[in-house]
């Protein structure tokens, strides 16, 4: 494509700063506009980016080329604006989770394949040089038929985190507490690595601080390989360490922390780890702590599907499965049962 990709953001939080960064970083796209439907929050956002933000819906989506939309609302207020930029023919770019509940994320899929636009779900991880070596070895076989793979998020966030904001912590707003917001990444990855759901048990509390989400969750999963795994994930765990990923087969094993390989050990053959990622960045104790150049790498991965008409990595149905797992996490805690896939609210 020639001219450059337009594009605009809804919401104008700390993460829409990463995005701006990500999105100025790549030759193809520019950054046209934001916005906010708050007046004021609009008018306090405006000295944080270098292009206008707006509080008029009609002057936002009527910009001049606009033609993809980055949603960064909270988890739960991604449906509506996402709705209304689908159906003015946007494609659109949502930060994970999809939506809090799985029948919002259903509607979203749906609005999209039928007026015809791309649908990206923000999983930057996967784009990490260290996981692409891992589901690289994990597909051809490295590792033998995989026996385990277990998540460890334990994570930990001050009391202000929860303090000073109306919607972290909340059901509506955040669907739950660390398993949907910060858990969520890495259940991702280790659902791209083990495939399928078939059961799962789990257990969610809240522990430490006056929120209506969990802040404390541990889960056991049995995957349709045969395969089980385990997770375990807070926001109560001081000081907080950076998230796991462990992946056992009959051949060998991988562990990832932080987005770098730390551990490699294939039978017969030499270790990966001399050339894995150097630098590495874990929102463990300080969610501002990441980067936006894995943001940047999903960008030019949405960019292109766009241009090239396939589908992105990561698309609607591929985002709603690590929804589906949390939310099926939080239904067998809540009855204190296994809970068997597909999994239905």
């Amino acid at each position: 494509m020639k001219e450059k990709y337009k594009i605009g953001i809804i919401g104008t939080g700390s993460i829409a700063v990463k995005h701006a960064q990500a999105i100025e970083s790549l030759p193809n796209a520019e950054l046209i506009g934001l916005f906010n439907p708050n007046p004021e929050s609009a008018e306090k956002a405006r000295g944080k980016f270098s292009v206008p933000v707006f509080s008029d819906w009609d002057e936002f989506i009527r910009l001049t080329g606009l033609m993809v939309i980055c949603i960064c609302t909270p988890s739960g207020m991604h449906l509506e604006p996402a709705l209304k930029a689908i159906e003015a023919g946007k494609h659109v770019f949502i930060e994970k989770p999809i939506e809090v509940t799985l029948e919002r994320a259903d509607q979203l899929i749906k609005s999209a394949k039928e007026n015809k636009v791309k649908l990206g779900v923000v999983f930057q991880n996967r784009f990490s040089t260290d996981f692409q070596k891992l589901i690289g070895a994990v597909r051809q076989g490295e590792f033998g038929r995989l026996l385990m793979g277990n998540a460890a998020i334990n994570w930990f966030r001050s009391p202000e985190y929860y303090s000073s904001s109306q919607w972290k912590g909340t059901l509506k707003y955040d669907g739950g507490g660390a398993l949907i917001n910060q858990a969520i990444h890495t259940l991702d990855l280790l659902l791209e690595v083990m495939g399928e759901v078939d059961s799962v048990f789990g257990k969610i509390k809240t522990v430490l601080y006056p929120i209506e989400g969990e802040d404390l969750g541990a889960a056991l999963v049995n995957f349709k390989s045969g395969a089980i795994g385990t997770i375990t994930a807070g926001t109560s765990l001081f000081p907080g360490y950076p998230e796991r990923l462990e992946i056992y087969g009959t051949e060998g094993s991988a562990i990832l922390e932080a987005g770098k390989l730390v551990a490699w050990n294939v039978r017969g053959k030499e270790s990966l780890l001399e050339n894995t990622e150097k630098i590495s960045a874990s929102g463990a104790s300080d969610p501002n702590a990441i980067g936006f150049e894995l943001h940047a790498a999903q960008w030019k991965d949405f960019l292109d599907s766009i241009e090239s008409g396939k589908q992105p990595e990561v698309d609607g149905p591929k985002s709603r499965k690590s929804l589906e797992l949390i939310r099926a996490i939080y239904q067998s805690s809540l009855e204190e049962r296994m809970v068997r896939f597909p999994f239905e609210e």
